[in-house]
C-alpha cells in the first residue's frame, strides 16, 4: 500500500516540469473560484448564480437526449447571448472586484501600528449619545475610493468634526438628519447626502433604510459606514457589502481604528 508523502510528491514534480505547470494551473483555478465565492457571498448574486447553474444543468441534460435536434440548435443560438449577459448580470460584483484589485496595496497598511484618531473618537462619542436618544444617523468615511458624486448630492460643510456637530445634524428637528454625513480627510465634507440603496436582502427586519443605504455605499466603494438605528438605538458598521451589528463603545472604537487609521495616516503627507 502506497502512502502519500510530500517528499515523494515534490520529487515527482522535480522529475517532470509539466507537473509543476499542472499544479500551478490547479492552484490558479482554485484561487479564482475561491475569490469569486468571497466576492458574491452574502449578496443577491448567490441566488442568481444558483438559478444560472440550475438552468445550465437542465439545458445540458436535455441537449444530451438523442433526437432533440431543434432544441440543440436553439441552445447553440442562445448560448452566446447568455455569455454576453453575464457581465451585465454581475456588474456590481465585477465592479467591486476591480476596485479591490486597484486597492491591493492598501492591505499592507494594516501591518502598521494604530494610533488614536480624534475623528474616530468624535464619531464614537456622537454614536453613543445618538443611540441613547434614539436618533437615527448615517456616517460614511471616505477611504481610497472617492465619494465626490455623493458629496455633491448633499450640503457642503467642510467642517471640523465634533460630537456636538453630529448631534445637531442628526437631530430630528433639523432638515439635514435624513441624509448621510460624509467624512473626508478628518473633516466633515457634507451632510444630507444621498447614498445608493443596496438590493441585497437584509437578514433582520429591524434594519431599515439607513442600513440599506450604508450597505449600498459599502458595496460600490471601500467606504466604512456607521449606522445608528432610530428604532432600536443599535449601532452598526457596514463595510465591503456586510453589516456588523450591535457595536458597544469599545468594539466600535477598535473596528473604526482598524478600518480607518492606516488609510488616514498614509494620506496625511499627500493632503
Amino acid at each position: 500500500m502506497n502512502v502519500f508523502s510530500w517528499e515523494s510528491f515534490i520529487s515527482a514534480l522535480n522529475r517532470s516540469p509539466a507537473l509543476w505547470i499542472s499544479a500551478i494551473d490547479i492552484l490558479l483555478v482554485t484561487a479564482v473560484i475561491y475569490s469569486a465565492f468571497l466576492l458574491i457571498r452574502g449578496t443577491r448574486a448567490v441566488q442568481v448564480l444558483r438559478g444560472f447553474v440550475g438552468l445550465a444543468l437542465i439545458v445540458l441534460l436535455l441537449s444530451s437526449i438523442p433526437g432533440l435536434t431543434a432544441f440543440r440548435q436553439l441552445v447553440s443560438w442562445i448560448l452566446p447571448t447568455l455569455l454576453l449577459s453575464i457581465p451585465i448580470i454581475f456588474q456590481p460584483e465585477l465592479r467591486r472586484a476591480l476596485e479591490q484589485l486597484g486597492r491591493t496595496g492598501s492591505y499592507l497598511r494594516f501591518l502598521r501600528k494604530n494610533e488614536v484618531s480624534p475623528v474616530v473618537v468624535a464619531v464614537k462619542d456622537a454614536s453613543i449619545r445618538l443611540s441613547q436618544r434614539r436618533h437615527g444617523a448615517l456616517i460614511v468615511f471616505e477611504r481610497d475610493t472617492g465619494l465626490q458624486e455623493y458629496i455633491d448630492t448633499g450640503i457642503l460643510l467642510d467642517a471640523e468634526v465634533s460630537p456636538d456637530l453630529l448631534l445637531t445634524i442628526f437631530n430630528k428637528n433639523t432638515e439635514l438628519h435624513d441624509g448621510a454625513v460624509i467624512m473626508r480627510n478628518d473633516r466633515l465634507a457634507a451632510a444630507a447626502c444621498v447614498m445608493p440603496l443596496s438590493t441585497s436582502s437584509l437578514s433582520d427586519r429591524q434594519m431599515g433604510l439607513r442600513h440599506r443605504a450604508a450597505l449600498g455605499i459599502s458595496e460600490v466603494s471601500d467606504a466604512v459606514a456607521v449606522v445608528v438605528s432610530e428604532e432600536t438605538g443599535q449601532v452598526s458598521i457596514a463595510h465591503n457589502g456586510r453589516v456588523i451589528r450591535r457595536q458597544d463603545p469599545s468594539r466600535l472604537d477598535d473596528i473604526l481604528h482598524a478600518f480607518l487609521h492606516n488609510r488616514q495616516s498614509s494620506k496625511r503627507p499627500e493632503t
